[in-house]
């Protein structure tokens, strides 16, 4: 169990936010559902930012709506009008197979009933909707609750089970590529996956037709409504952890496996030992076995350059657990901030807190290695450090989408990153 920090006095506010909101990890779950147009039902300034800070991230268009509220509507409208005049606007242009209705703080205030709206638009136009106020929780758990939403509104009953097929689950934090060689790693072991929401062909950064017009790629809301016989559900990360509980609460004869992260060995022997618990008669790939083998060469090999190597990530909590597990099998010395309460933070095997910037910058004379998103690189810059940049946004960076650093094969990719920064300082 990590080491708790607890500081003397209580933080009233984030002075140099680490944390994202709740209506963007919405805004990325709904888009990886295909034909989909993620609607925000709040101001128009708050879909704005979320369009441009995952336009830069991604480097690739990104639809969505927003149903404009201003100062007017927000006091006689209780959201039936400013809604259903988005969705007609919405279906003149494109065809959506579903609009993802999600809340902001401004419409969660003033208390919009966006359920009984979703019901009244059924007939015109298929609705999945979730509550995702940013006055609390954040980019992690927007997403989720979506996920959630989905399970509850979108998966038909199911009376039997396909003992082959099986569902991925995963945190906001993996990318596009790490969905897709999570899929391709179940697929291996003998099932058929899926992935929900499934990010690994909306925004793995292809050349597709019409770009920006809906979501282009990600699971179909024809095999969101058949998950409901998956043998198999696998959650990754703490924050998805719920999501996995609801399924079995409406689908009783799955079985739900949850790991919290598939980065470093000890996890990726987590996951394969839990599914061939599952399932007896799986037998491991040569190629996997190969890839295990060669993670504990890298992990001798970078521990001459990462050994007592420093290291401060701040993160969203799954992907900041995930990043210290890896990097303390290589003999790191770790301390972490994540950016909102979370389960995982009694995981942690060292320092670990919920802060901001100003709190990593109050201990950076701890770190040689700075690990964080995009804003780490002022701050690396400022005080002369190292610095790798994870998490989102990535703005000057490209293919972050294409970015593995999970199971073996990315195990060995991410540590030999951090190994050859290192390397270049000494």
């Amino acid at each position: 169990m990590g080491e708790l920090v607890s500081k003397n006095y209580a933080k009233p506010l984030h002075v140099n936010p680490l944390k994202l909101s709740q209506p963007m990890g919405a805004t990325l779950a709904f888009l990886g559902i295909k034909n989909c147009m993620p609607l925000m039902h709040g101001a128009q300034g708050c879909a704005s930012f979320t369009k441009v800070l995952f336009t830069r991230h991604f480097k690739d268009p990104i639809p969505i709506q927003t149903t404009a509220v201003n100062d007017i509507t927000a006091v006689i409208d209780g959201g039936e009008i400013s809604i259903s005049e988005a969705i007609n606007n919405i279906t003149k242009k494109v065809t959506p197979d579903v609009v993802g209705l999600f809340t902001t703080g401004l419409t969660e205030i003033k208390g919009d009933d966006i359920k009984g709206v979703s019901m009244l638009l059924q007939d015109k136009q298929k609705i999945i909707y979730a509550n995702t106020p940013d006055f609390e929780g954040g980019l992690e758990s927007g997403w989720a609750l979506v996920i959630e939403s989905i399970i509850r509104q979108a998966v038909e009953y199911s009376n039997s089970i396909d003992e082959k097929k099986a569902l991925i689950i995963p945190n906001v934090n993996l990318t596009p590529i790490e969905v897709e060689k999570i899929k391709e790693s179940v697929e291996a072991l003998g099932f058929g996956a899926f992935a929900l929401p499934d990010l690994s062909d909306s925004l793995d950064g292809h050349l597709g037709v019409k770009q920006g017009a809906l979501s282009c790629g990600g699971i179909t809301l024809e095999e969101i409504k058949k998950l409901g016989n998956s043998a198999l559900v696998i959650t990754i990360g703490d924050s998805v952890k719920k999501c996995g509980e609801v399924f079995k609460e409406r689908f009783i004869k799955t079985h739900v496996m949850h790991v919290s992260s598939l980065q470093g060995l000890q996890a990726s022997d987590e996951f394969y030992e839990k599914i061939i618990e599952y399932r007896s008669d799986i037998s491991v790939p040569p190629s996997v076995k190969r890839w295990r083998s060669r993670l504990q060469d890298t992990l001798l090999d970078t521990h001459f350059v990462l050994d007592k190597t420093r290291v401060i990530t701040a993160d969203e909590p799954d992907n900041a657990y995930s990043i210290s597990r890896a990097l303390l099998e290589a003999g790191c010395k770790m301390r972490a901030f994540i950016s909102q309460k979370s389960d995982v933070l009694q995981r942690f095997a060292c320092k670990a807190e919920v802060g901001d910037f100003e709190d990593l910058e109050e201990v950076i004379d701890e770190a040689d290695l700075l690990i964080s998103n995009f804003h780490i690189e002022r701050i690396a810059h400022k005080y002369k450090k190292a610095f790798l940049i994870r998490g989102f946004p990535n703005y000057e960076q490209t293919g972050a989408a294409l970015r593995n650093n999970v199971l073996y094969e990315g195990s060995c990719a991410f540590l030999n990153e951090c190994a050859n920064i290192m390397g270049h300082l000494h």
